[in-house]
């Protein structure tokens, strides 16, 4: 009861923000809505005497929606920018609106800076660090600071670096907006049917676990610390380097980046760098990342890429992060590559053979249906395509073929949204599909080659071989239950028959007997796939 409560006090205020900013409508708009909530719009909408009476509602219906989560706080605004990935949700002219939802608050005190760093890396800050800046930016869950470090044992020379810390007490406040959020999830759910397919407490939980992960600055260190790793050749990209002496779970410290902001095109121009060059450096480099490494930024943006001196883009933020496996990164490449050579009917047979469209669909019918959406593009301006966008209504499509949503997919189509618009700041007529091609082909020569092939087989039957060779152990423990009930009568005074156990014993020595022909078996078979596959 008592969270019942609390939750609905904590809703009403944020259906009255969100009333106030007439950005009521995807409530209004969704026929899964219980009619108990849709009731409550009058309410929210009015406005009582003791409030603010100007004006608040401004700009498009999706403005209308980011500025009013950006004044309900930090959980809203992660809210937001998670419903951004989700256009199977709300709809995908109502995820480009939140995707430039700006995470941008005003930054706390610096005294209480201090306090926090002081604690979270339990020395004096005058011990570790000679100089302090203000903070230079501050966002929903966290701010950043310039400073300087003091020598040490493993760094004894002085380095500029940037320190990210937790804003305070923002654990608690998450966790009470998230109680209301799981308190709506399974209101819904429980109490209207329609609204189920669109799984609200799955949604809320995605959102609580993305959460969790930046509230340990030492997860953003670990991922900026494998993406480092990843990109240490790539020529044209680079991740700073992680300060781990000087990081904890509320703070962490990095390389300090010189470098001109992505957003400063006239900075950039004047600077001399190319930047046509750079357009197809963000969109390769994404695609290199997603592809080749199956990890990748997933908060692309301008406001966190910098180019330094040499040219290379240098990506900060590393809050957000996405991952694909090895399937669905042959899936998507296959994907944009038969695009690319208009060759639907390939397109269509890769749904089907990664098996996320029913057997029972025609793969014709498919494949007419991906020409009727990509088909229109092509011709078109080069500055008027977007592969993203494009990716978008190719899951829209599949959608009617009963292909389940992907979550990590939607992430990859919705941060190459965000990169091509990067990419086409950099060069309004730059050319998606010419930069990416280069890299999705050299991609699936590497990975179709005999030889990755074969190693691919070679995983599978070693992780057979493991899975195997655990049987007999699993049959051991079978035998020995077995034998054990057989001796001991439960309360109820049921008696596994003896006969079950002197059976089971005598599979065991069938088994005993059988395991060379097993072994043998797994080696021909083994065979076989390395044959097909040369």
């Amino acid at each position: 009861m008592l969270r019942t409560v609390r939750s609905l006090a904590r809703l009403t205020r944020a259906a009255r923000v969100l009333g106030r900013h007439d950005a009521l409508f995807p409530l209004e708009l969704r026929e899964e809505m219980p009619a108990i909530l849709l009731a409550l719009m009058p309410l929210a909408k009015m406005r009582l005497p003791f409030e603010n009476t100007r004006q608040e509602a401004s700009g498009t219906a999706g403005e209308r929606l980011a500025s009013a989560l950006a004044a309900l706080g930090p959980a809203y605004i992660k809210l937001g920018q998670f419903l951004a990935t989700r256009p199977d949700i709300i709809g995908s002219e109502l995820a480009d609106d939140l995707t430039m939802l700006q995470d941008k608050l005003a930054p706390f005190p610096m005294e209480e800076a201090r306090r926090l760093i002081e604690e979270g890396l339990g020395k004096p800050i005058d011990e570790i660090f000679g100089f302090l800046s203000d903070p230079i930016a501050a966002a929903s869950i966290a701010q950043v600071h310039r400073a300087r470090t003091r020598a040490s044992e493993s760094h004894p020379e002085e380095r500029d670096v940037a320190v990210k810390v937790l804003r305070p007490g923002i654990e608690r406040r998450f966790g009470d907006d998230l109680e209301s959020f799981f308190w709506a999830a399974e209101f819904i759910e429980r109490n209207h049917a329609p609204a189920r397919r669109l799984r609200p407490v799955e949604i809320v939980q995605t959102l609580a676990d993305s959460v969790k992960l930046e509230m340990d600055l030492r997860l953003e260190a670990a991922a900026m610390s494998e993406m480092a790793e990843n990109t240490a050749k790539d020529a044209g990209f680079r991740v700073p380097q992680i300060d781990w002496e000087r990081t904890s779970k509320r703070v962490m410290t990095m390389e300090w980046i010189e470098g001109i902001p992505a957003s400063d095109r006239a900075a950039l121009a004047a600077a001399g760098h190319d930047m046509k060059r750079l357009g197809r450096q963000v969109i390769q480099s994404f695609l290199l990342h997603a592809m080749r490494d199956g990890f990748f930024h997933a908060d692309m943006h301008q406001g966190n890429l910098f180019v330094d001196a040499e040219g290379r883009l240098v990506a900060v933020d590393f809050g957000i992060m996405g991952r694909i496996g090895p399937n669905e990164r042959r899936f998507m490449a296959e994907i944009l590559y038969g695009l690319i050579m208009r060759d639907y009917v390939r397109v269509a047979e890769i749904h089907f053979e990664a098996g996320y469209v029913p057997g029972s669909k025609s793969k014709y019918a498919f494949a007419q249906a991906l020409r009727s959406v990509a088909e229109p593009i092509f011709g078109r301006p080069a500055r008027e395509v977007s592969m993203g966008k494009l990716l978008a209504q190719l899951f829209q499509v599949t959608e009617q073929f009963d292909m389940r949503t992907r979550p990590e997919l939607l992430l990859l189509q919705k941060t190459m949204v965000v990169v091509e618009g990067v990419a086409r700041d950099f060069d309004p007529d730059h050319n998606i599909w010419e930069s990416a091609e280069p890299v999705l082909k050299a991609w699936m020569v590497e990975r179709m080659a005999p030889e990755a092939r074969i190693e691919e087989a070679a995983a599978g039957a070693l992780q057979l071989g493991r899975m195997m060779s655990h049987l007999p152990e699993v049959l051991d423990r079978a035998e020995r239950t077995a034998r054990l009930l057989a001796e001991n009568v439960d309360e109820d005074g049921v008696r596994i028959h003896p006969s079950s156990a002197d059976r089971i014993a005598e599979a065991r020595e069938r088994r005993e007997r059988r395991s060379p022909l097993i072994w043998l078996a797994i080696g021909a078979l083994g065979a076989l796939l390395i044959a097909n596959l040369l």
